[in-house]
């Protein structure tokens, strides 16, 4: 398939900024995106393998790096990694993404993509540094229906879409206490 690579910097937090305007112009199942190494290359900037894969899943999402100089709790963050993107693959590569929030006009950036029948969607939000007092957070999501109510999966809790697209998700507030942290939920309609 086509691929687009779209910088040589692969840092997970100029990637947010890079993926995120490539985005604009190409399908992200196009733009190269992969976890690599921590320290990165470009910038020395250290960020955790979580971050590092949530950013990637939005591309074509690989690894490039040694994984045989990881340690024994990486490895199994890669494999979940790998896991969570086979079972998502089909929604990441063919639902419509939307870009909630640019990292071009602040210290966030948050994007979703929804599958066709609007039955699910997984919601990436990222927060690039810590910030005092920073105060409630909220990520207005986009592309749901309306009228239905959608199950957060990871926690149970049900959301309307219309609440969901009009006061959106609250962001954890440990999220915005620490340097490069973020959250992907993921949201399934109810019958």
């Amino acid at each position: 398939m086509p691929q687009t690579w779209a910088s040589d910097n692969t840092d997970a937090i100029s990637s947010l900024k890079i993926q995120y305007g490539t985005s604009i112009v190409y399908p992200i199942n196009t733009i190269g995106a992969h976890v690599t190494e921590s320290p990165s290359h470009m910038l020395n900037r250290s960020a955790s393998l979580e971050t590092r894969g949530n950013v990637a899943y939005c591309g074509t999402f690989g690894y490039e790096l040694d994984l045989t100089i990881i340690t024994e709790e990486e490895k199994e963050i890669a494999k979940e990694q790998v896991t969570f993107y086979k079972e998502n693959r089909r929604l990441i590569q063919f639902g419509d993404f939307y870009r909630l929030l640019s990292p071009f006009e602040g210290n966030e950036a948050a994007w979703m993509i929804v599958s066709e029948d609007r039955s699910e969607a997984i919601v990436s939000y990222f927060h690039v540094l810590a910030q005092p007092n920073c105060g409630f957070r909220s990520v207005r999501l986009q592309g749901l229906e309306a009228n239905a109510d959608y199950e957060l999966l990871e926690s149970g809790q049900v959301f309307g879409g219309d609440e969901l697209m009009s006061v959106g998700l609250r962001v954890p507030v440990q999220l915005t206490r620490r340097d490069f942290t973020n959250k992907v939920w993921r949201l399934r309609k109810l019958p």
